[in-house]
C-alpha cells in the first residue's frame, strides 16, 4: 500500500514536469515526455531511497533545467 502511494506520487510530479516543459518550450507532448523519461532526474524521482518524491512538482522541475542546461 505504501510503495503504491509513493509510486502515486511520482507519477503526479512526472505529469507535472511534461506540462512544465511542454509550456516552457513550446513543445509537444511527445517531445516533452521524451525529455523527462531520458532525464537523470526521472532516474532520480523513481529512486525511492533519494525521497525526491517529497518535494515539489515545481522543485524537481528546477532540478530538471539545471540538468537540461547543464547538458547543452
Amino acid at each position: 500500500m505504501v510503495l503504491e502511494k509513493l509510486n502515486y506520487l511520482v507519477e503526479c510530479i512526472i505529469q507535472d514536469l511534461i506540462r512544465y516543459v511542454v509550456e516552457d518550450n513550446n513543445i509537444t507532448i511527445e517531445e516533452a515526455m521524451d525529455i523527462v523519461y531520458n532525464s537523470n532526474t526521472f532516474e532520480k524521482l523513481n529512486n525511492l531511497e533519494t525521497h525526491l518524491y517529497y518535494e515539489s512538482s515545481a522543485y524537481v522541475y528546477e532540478i530538471l533545467k539545471e540538468e537540461l542546461q547543464s547538458d547543452k
